[in-house]
């Protein structure tokens, strides 16, 4: 099957969650010993993934994690702190079990799967996926970032990773990115769907200084400027500005949706490629779940754009996946509540209506 046709059918095999049963878990919270509402968004996420899941409460599973390691040119204009070779050497570090990413998978249960789909070197390693179509993207200030027939073959790898993932038991998948300079060009899509300046979206990054951030701002309005991208043409966007991990990670979110599986974001870069994936298929956004704000400040506008409310703020901003690992521990829990708990009836506790009753 071509990269365009395993698109196409991923999009087409996207269903709307089912309504019926986020109504029956909503039923079924009420009849939980606790006042209605009082567990707050692990109620919603119980909710939310119900209709996802497509029972009312469904059983907590297996999660993975899907980090997307690629090198951006646009590092070329030294909008980092750090050297582009920090990227290869940390997905050794992810291989080896050294990374916060590591600790924080292991917490939430969940398998960890690295992908090489566009380190500007080869990382010979039995355990990395690697699906790259060259050693990253160009450097978007002087013109697209690859071509249209490398975003979609990209895409299709994502789609096909996510077949895998769900394959293999995965009932929510969580994504994660590392790459040095890939907030810039998160940022630059970022601007192009927001309508926002890319001085309002630009952050520090890895910690770049005042000089830093300004040749970052002026990297994002070049980039724009020079290839001109349409926003209703999300394929040709990702080919313009984006990296090689967010044609991925768009790939991803669209064969998680198309397989019922919940997909986590994390950090700015993810949620720049749900932009895409969002562009190419509205009906994936059901099932997102933003899992923090990042300190990046762009992140904020880009939410706002997708209307997802982040489960989190710990001024994280470090990607990796770091933050969707923390939120898959709380979604288990809240499948975990509802399947766990006594209802007023079983436990014989007088429920609300009850209490009238008995006041009478």
């Amino acid at each position: 099957m071509s990269a365009r046709d395993t698109i196409a059918a991923a999009i087409s095999a996207i269903r709307v969650p089912d309504a019926v049963a986020r109504h029956r878990a909503f039923e079924f919270q009420a009849h939980l010993t606790k006042p209605a509402g009082a567990l707050g968004r692990l109620e919603e996420l119980h909710i939310w993934a119900a209709g996802i899941r497509r029972e009312a409460t469904p059983v907590p599973g297996a999660a993975e994690i899907i980090v997307a390691a690629a090198d951006a040119g646009v590092a070329d204009e030294r909008v980092s702190a750090y050297p582009q070779a920090v990227t290869a050497a940390m997905v050794r570090n992810f291989l080896d079990g050294g990374a916060a990413i590591n600790v924080l998978a292991r917490q939430a249960h969940a398998r960890l799967t690295i992908v090489d789909c566009g380190v500007a070197s080869d990382i010979d390693d039995a355990r990395l996926v690697v699906c790259k179509r060259g050693f990253g993207a160009a450097n978007i200030t002087g013109g697209p970032a690859m071509t249209r027939d490398d975003a979609e073959a990209l895409i299709a790898a994502g789609i096909n990773i996510a077949a895998a993932a769900a394959g293999r038991g995965a009932t929510a998948v969580g994504l994660g990115d590392m790459g040095i300079a890939n907030t810039t060009s998160a940022a630059a899509m970022t601007a192009l769907y927001t309508g926002t300046m890319p001085r309002d979206v630009a952050g520090r990054g890895t910690g770049v200084d005042d000089t830093g951030l300004r040749r970052k701002v002026a990297a994002i309005e070049r980039a724009l400027q020079v290839n001109a991208p349409t926003p209703n043409d999300p394929v040709g966007v990702v080919a313009a500005l984006g990296g090689c991990e967010t044609a991925l990670l768009a790939g991803v979110i669209l064969g998680g949706a198309a397989h019922g599986v919940p997909v986590v974001l994390d950090g700015y870069p993810t949620t720049a490629a749900a932009l895409v994936a969002t562009s190419m298929a509205p009906a994936c956004r059901e099932y997102l779940l933003a899992s923090h704000l990042s300190a990046e400040p762009g992140h904020r506008h880009a939410l706002a754009h997708l209307q997802l409310r982040p489960l989190l703020d710990l001024d994280l901003r470090l990607g990796e996946g770091t933050g969707a690992a923390l939120a898959l521990a709380l979604l288990d829990a809240a499948l975990r509540i509802p399947r766990g708990m006594a209802t007023f009836a079983s436990a014989a506790v007088p429920d609300k209506q009850q209490d009238a009753v008995l006041e009478r």
